[in-house]
């Protein structure tokens, strides 16, 4: 989780991270949903951390997303409401 954590870290774009499962449901193969909150976030930048985070060579994937981006009302209800705080620049 530390080298996770030292990751989100390096980008200065990043303010929060919040993970949740997309279906509640774990199993050894799922991946790691984490949506990522700044005001200065792009798609580039997400394809960067999502470089990272894989040179990690960790025995899971990620599924990344950016929140301001997310159009779906059921995701961001979802989130919102089982969401756990991985990240933030404030702690």
């Amino acid at each position: 989780m530390q080298r996770i954590q030292s990751v989100l870290a390096s980008f200065p774009e990043i303010e929060e991270v919040i993970l949740y499962g997309a279906k509640g449901n774990y199993k050894n193969s799922s991946d790691i949903d984490l949506t990522l909150k700044g005001k200065q976030l792009t798609l580039f930048i997400l394809g960067k951390v999502d470089e990272q985070l894989d040179d990690l060579l960790l025995p899971y994937t990620f599924d990344l997303s950016i929140y301001h981006q997310i159009n779906s009302p059921e995701l961001l209800h979802h989130m919102n409401r089982v969401g756990k705080l991985f990240f933030s620049k404030k702690i």
